[in-house]
């Protein structure tokens, strides 16, 4: 493991300090890229137009037909938790707009598998609906939105994953990342993609005369859904996505957000009123995951969209005990890949560029979280395999990978597929994480190929762990209300969460819950707590550690505390 220190550019970093901004701020900006103080101000006029999005405005006069013409519009949303929060806003947000028929339905993961396929078009059809929405996914989905438009609908394709060869034919298409849109965030997430046709509908109504800027409804409320979504989806925090994350973090700690969402706080134990994106990246996100990973998503979306408080919690407390039993069978599934993984190597041994698992056992709705977990042990792409459950598929194979920075997973895929004709029956993704199906008779073909991949694209660096880190920490900071501050930024992928590194004398350390390191460390001659979860190997006595910043409370006081991410010993 290499602990590295972010470069800090020093003229951006004094025009910040000379903005006003906290000097750990102002450093922490600076590393992170940010050149001004404009850039961190998130007020929502500050957001890109909509108007940037390619094929918007075709969106939004198809949209504005529909509601005057009263057709019946159905939503066909992702069973993660951008797809349900994308579907709670496309709902909620077109019923403010005037639409008076407006459902959804959501694939389930076993059954129907990812995206709008030609049954889910024909079972919204059978529900009666004229129109067909898709948000979070729909850019692949050729046959699918090629029968729907055969059985009479018309279709709008929201969507941020990256497209396949070949665009579907449907009314209207809006996607950052389609082939010649020029908007400049390409990172938006499904449900801040909904959220801007939303925008672009409400002015095409105010065009017509619908509305006026007074009279408009407010589409502000949906921002603590938005900024749940994004956050959960992993996608970059760049300055636009940031912003629409801010200002659902505002909301939220005013107490202005859906019962849903209030009631997930609760049942996760969480205080809203002092909510970060931590919050949504491991809190809330994970309980609203569980129910498209081992129940069905319509929990999740039914929680995000009931007014009902009652029925919110007792929804919120359902995906709580959903996602306790996720954590069940993830142990046990992540012991077992981890055995299969160690046995492919010597101890001592360098692991192979990249690994492949696969068990008959394994939980379908799991596999990506343990994937994950592989990934971040061993520092290699990781795929992990579980046969399918969907009836006629029992000789398929479902797949899902989690890479590391340096290697694109989904354009991997892509040269598995031209290497290996036939052997990928479907796949898609991102460069971090992506999916795909191969017949179990194929399973050690792919293993090869995807780490064939691997060796070719992959040198000893990039396979070398990295932590960037923010340098020394000044003792000065180590103060809990700056941790406060800190804490309630917005941090996420792409805009790291504050990581600082520094030589430590180790003063004693103990097993907790016999799985966690507690250490007492002396920082810069002064004693602090510290903590690294999950790690059991005793530290030196002296050692570079990289950490990240928390505050414990016990009877009243509250104290900084050193959460261990990594550590490097000299020599």
């Amino acid at each position: 493991m290499n602990i590295i220190e972010r470069n800090i550019p020093a003229a951006m970093l004094s025009e910040l300090q000379q903005a006003g901004i906290h000097p750990l701020l102002a450093q922490l900006y600076a590393a992170r890229g940010v050149h001004s103080a404009a850039e961190l101000d998130d007020a929502l006029k500050h957001l890109l137009p909509p108007s940037g999005l390619m094929g918007i405005a075709a969106a939004a006069r198809l949209l504005a037909d529909a509601i005057a013409s009263d057709r019946r519009l159905c939503i066909v949303a992702d069973y993660d938790c951008d797809g349900a929060t994308a579907c709670a806003v496309a709902v909620r947000g077109l019923r403010l707009l005037g639409a008076r028929h407006v459902d959804y339905l959501v694939p389930d993961r076993v059954v129907d598998g990812y995206g709008l396929t030609a049954s889910i078009a024909r079972r919204v059809k059978e529900r009666g609906a004229d129109m067909l929405i898709t948000v979070d996914n729909g850019i692949s989905s050729v046959e699918g939105v090629a029968q729907a438009r055969a059985l009479g609908m018309q279709v709008l394709v929201t969507d941020h994953h990256l497209p396949g060869p070949a665009l579907p034919e449907a009314e209207a298409l809006v996607n950052p990342n389609q082939p010649g849109c020029t908007f400049e965030s390409k990172s938006m997430a499904g449900v801040g993609v909904m959220f801007y046709v939303l925008l672009a509908l409400r002015a095409e109504l105010r065009a017509r005369g619908v509305f006026d800027q007074a009279s408009q409804p407010r589409l502000e409320p949906l921002l603590p859904l938005v900024a749940l979504g994004t956050v959960a989806d992993v996608v970059r925090l760049d300055a636009n996505n940031r912003r629409l994350v801010a200002q659902g973090l505002k909301r939220i700690r005013q107490g202005q957000m859906q019962p849903g969402v209030a009631a997930l706080f609760d049942a996760a134990g969480r205080k809203s009123r002092v909510a970060t994106t931590f919050d949504f990246g491991f809190a809330l996100g994970p309980r609203i995951n569980a129910a498209g990973r081992l129940a069905d998503m319509t929990l999740g979306i039914e929680c995000l969209l009931t007014d009902d408080r009652g029925r919110a919690s007792e929804l919120a407390h359902t995906l709580d005990a959903i996602n306790r039993e996720r954590r069940v069978i993830e142990g046990g599934m992540r012991e077992q890949a981890l055995l299969m993984v160690e046995s492919l190597f010597d101890e001592g041994d360098e692991a192979p560029p990249a690994v492949s698992v696969f068990d008959p056992d394994f939980h379908e709705g799991v596999v990506g979280i343990v994937a994950s977990r592989i990934k971040d042990k061993l520092h290699r792409p990781s795929f992990v395999f579980a046969a399918s459950a969907a009836p006629g598929h029992e000789h398929e194979l479902k797949g899902s990978g989690r890479s590391i920075p340096g290697f694109h997973l989904r354009d991997a895929l892509d040269l598995v597929a031209k290497r290996h004709p036939g052997v990928l029956l479907r796949f898609g993704g991102h460069a971090m994480a992506a999916g795909c199906t191969i017949a179990e008779e194929h399973f050690e073909v792919f293993d090869q190929a995807l780490a064939q991949v691997a060796k070719e694209w992959l040198d000893a660096a990039t396979l070398t762990r990295r932590i960037e880190t923010d340098g020394p920490l000044a003792p000065e900071y180590c103060d809990a209300d700056l941790v406060d501050k800190l804490h309630q930024e917005v941090w996420g992928q792409g805009f790291a969460a504050p990581t600082f590194s520094e030589e430590v004398d180790v003063l004693s350390q103990r097993l907790v819950g016999e799985k966690h390191l507690s250490l007492k460390l002396r920082h810069r001659g002064q004693p602090v707590d510290g903590i690294w979860f999950g790690h059991t190997d005793p530290l030196p006595e002296r050692v570079l550690i990289a950490f990240r910043l928390d505050v414990n409370e016990w009877r009243g006081e509250r104290r900084v505390q050193f959460l261990l991410e990594g550590a490097q010993t000299n020599g």
